[in-house]
């Protein structure tokens, strides 16, 4: 099979990586055509990017993936050398944008951290490749290579899977949670805040997320979300990734039920107020096993609970408080400060007028004292 049939194959294996996703991947005009994704870089910039393997063979047993040891399925395999030329050729063709990286172990971590390294270099060292480079760590990697991984690329990731070992041991037994999986992310804080001085190749260090399963290890969101918030807290990650489980055959889970994706969409909801507005753990609206709500978004039942009685005032609310407001995010919340300094707002058509979407906020503010009248919602 020649290299680009095999790519074919490969990038049809990565639904189970989200990294980057703005939607779903291209669905592929032709069956046998390769599959790419609508991305979303760290800065917001969109590009069209290509998640692939360098091998999907795999020594390692996690009773959720495809790629499994022992599992009666196609394997192929690129040479470092081999994969970076079949990339570099659809870059410059303008197919692809960027480049997802991962692979199967093969030879233990070190060894497939190696292989991905060399990709990384020789893309960038000998074809001269200036675009968006996303580089799995493998589990037991090294923390030289996990360094020199960071010299090399874009982002950085190492997916966790489960929050804690206890619920690992249902996803991938032979995974160490704290040696493996954490160990590499702290590495990768430890070298940014270390080496200040020094930048990758594009001129600063790399971001880094994670992803974790959801729904196949008996997890609750409070376990998720409380490992969340202390990666953001503690190891700066840029962001966590959920996928929400779904059974393959031929693993020994393939009879376990589907999650739900909207539990999935509650938890991306819920991450980004713990990153971006400003809650904690603590003000998160979970049910006594811990769990969120699925048939309201986190942020609005919040608002529910404790601005529908006592609502904020638009013009004297600060910024902290403003991002409370459904609706308003830190854009939003930025506006809103700003036109302040120019008269207060009395209607809700006053802040349509700076981008902001007034309708779901009506309910939870006042303006100049007064609630603003609006349609209620029945279901």
């Amino acid at each position: 099979m020649d290299a680009i049939e095999r790519l074919k194959f490969l990038s049809t294996q990565m639904d189970l990586e989200p990294a980057e996703d703005m939607g779903c991947p291209k669905i592929p005009q032709h069956p046998k055509d390769i599959v790419l994704s609508d991305a979303v870089l760290p800065g917001g910039k969109r590009i069209v990017l290509l998640k692939t393997l360098l091998t999907s063979a795999c020594e390692r047993n996690c009773f959720y993936c495809p790629f499994r040891a022992g599992r009666d399925f196609r394997r192929e395999t690129f040479k470092p050398e081999e994969l970076a030329k079949t990339y570099i050729a659809l870059h410059r063709a303008g197919i692809a944008q960027g480049i997802f990286l991962s692979s199967g172990i093969a030879g233990q971590g070190v060894r497939t951290q190696d292989r991905l390294i060399e990709t990384a270099e020789i893309l960038r060292h000998r074809l001269n490749y200036r675009g968006y480079l996303h580089l799995k760590i493998m589990p037991g990697a090294e923390k030289a290579q996990v360094e020199r991984s960071m010299q090399l690329a874009d982002r950085v990731s190492i997916n966790l899977e489960a929050p804690n070992q206890h619920r690992l041991q249902f996803l991938a037994p032979r995974k160490q949670f704290l040696d493996e999986l954490i160990q590499p992310l702290k590495w990768v804080e430890e070298i940014r805040r270390t080496q200040p001085s020094f930048r990758g190749w594009n001129g600063h260090w790399p971001s880094s997320t994670t992803q974790f399963v959801v729904g196949a290890a008996g997890e609750s969101d409070l376990e998720l979300l409380d490992t969340t918030e202390r990666l953001y807290r503690q190891l700066h990650l840029r962001r966590t990734y959920f996928m929400a489980f779904h059974p393959i055959s031929d693993t020994p889970l393939e009879d376990h039920p589907a999650e739900s994706p909207v539990r999935e969409r509650r938890l991306y909801q819920a991450s980004f107020l713990l990153r971006d507005y400003g809650f904690t753990m603590e003000e998160l609206p979970l049910d006594p096993e811990g769990n969120l709500p699925l048939q309201l978004d986190p942020k609005a039942a919040w608002a529910k609970s404790h601005l529908a009685e006592q609502p904020l005032e638009i013009n004297r609310a600060n910024r902290s408080e403003l991002l409370r407001i459904p609706g308003i995010g830190p854009k939003g919340a930025t506006a809103i400060l700003q036109a302040r300094k120019n008269g207060r707002f009395r209607s809700l058509s006053e802040l349509g007028r700076i981008g902001i979407d007034s309708t779901r906020m009506a309910p939870y503010i006042l303006l100049d004292g007064k609630r603003p009248a609006y349609q209620h919602k029945f279901w």
